[in-house]
C-alpha cells in the first residue's frame, strides 16, 4: 500500500498561478493551503480542487509555510510555492518512491527557473536543488521573514525530476518582488546588527558587494550564456543586494535633529 502524500502551500492572491500548480498535483492524497487574506479567486480555485483552505494572518514566509505543513495529515509532505509546478517526470518519480517506501527522510528536488519565459540554466539557477519532499515531522522551515530554508532531522536523498518555477513572466513583477524582498531582507540585516554605520562597511555593502555579486554570477558562473534575460536577472538581483543594505542603513541610523525653528 503506497504512503499518503500531502501537498502544502501558502497563498496571497494567486489566482493566476494556482490552477497550474494544483493541476500538477491533482493525484496527491491531500492539499493544504494557508492563505493570508486573498481578495481574488484564490479560495474558489482551491476549493474547486478539493483543497483544505485555511486563512491565517501573515507571520513571515517560514512560519506561514510551517503552518501549512502542520495542517497536513499524510505520511509524507511536499512543500510547494504557488508559482511552482510539478513536472510529469517528477510526479511519476514521487509516486514510485512512495509506492516502494523511501529510504531517506527527505529529498532534494532540482528546480527549473523560468525568467521572462526563458529557462535560466546558468549563474547558479540550475539545478537549484531544494529540500521539498519529506517524511511528515522530519523537516521544518526556519522561521525567517524571507529566504527561508528547510532543515531535515534525518537523511536526505535527491530526485532528478524537476519542479518548474514560473517565477517572473514580466520584468515589472521581478523589480517589484526585489523591492519587497529587499525590505524584508533589511529587517534581517538589522536583527544581525549589520547596519553599515561606518563609511567602509557602507561602501562595501551598498556598492562593492552588489558589483562583486553581479560579476560572480554573470561572468564566473556564466550567467551571460542566458542571453538578455540572464543579463537582466543578474543586474537587478545585484541591485536587490544594494537596496537591502541601503534600507537597513536608513532604518538603523539615528534620526537627524530637526533644525531650530526660525
Amino acid at each position: 500500500m503506497p504512503l499518503k502524500l500531502s501537498v502544502a502551500l501558502i497563498t496571497s492572491n494567486e489566482e493566476a498561478n494556482l490552477p497550474r500548480t494544483l493541476e500538477s498535483v491533482r493525484w496527491a492524497d491531500e492539499i493544504v493551503i494557508v492563505d493570508c487574506g486573498s481578495t481574488d479567486r484564490t479560495g474558489d480555485i482551491a476549493r474547486k480542487y478539493g483543497a483544505k483552505f485555511l486563512t491565517e494572518a501573515w507571520k513571515g514566509f517560514g512560519a506561514q509555510k510551517n503552518s501549512a505543513i502542520s495542517g497536513c495529515s499524510g505520511d509524507w509532505v511536499l512543500s510547494l510555492d504557488a508559482d511552482e509546478e510539478v513536472s510529469a517526470e517528477l510526479g511519476a518519480q514521487m509516486r514510485a518512491l512512495l509506492q516502494a517506501r523511501p529510504g531517506d527522510d527527505g529529498y532534494f528536488i532540482p528546480r527549473r527557473n523560468l525568467f521572462l519565459g526563458r529557462w535560466i540554466r546558468h549563474g547558479g539557477y540550475w539545478p537549484d536543488r531544494k529540500l521539498r519532499l519529506f517524511r511528515r515531522g522530519a523537516a521544518v522551515f526556519e522561521e525567517s521573514a524571507v529566504h527561508e530554508t528547510m532543515r531535515c532531522s534525518g537523511t536526505a536523498g535527491s530526485l532528478s525530476g524537476a519542479l518548474i518555477h514560473h517565477a517572473y513572466p514580466m520584468l515589472e513583477g521581478y523589480i517589484e518582488h526585489m523591492n519587497r524582498y529587499s525590505s524584508l531582507g533589511a529587517g534581517q540585516v538589522l536583527e544581525r546588527g549589520k547596519t553599515s554605520r561606518g563609511i567602509l562597511p557602507f561602501l562595501w555593502n551598498v556598492y562593492l558587494n552588489p558589483v562583486a555579486t553581479f560579476q560572480y554570477n554573470y561572468f564566473l558562473r556564466q550567467g551571460f550564456l542566458d542571453g538578455r534575460e540572464g543579463l537582466l536577472l543578474h543586474l537587478y538581483h545585484s541591485a536587490y543586494v544594494s537596496w537591502k543594505y541601503a534600507k537597513a542603513w536608513e532604518r538603523g541610523r539615528r534620526p537627524a535633529p530637526h533644525p531650530p525653528a526660525t
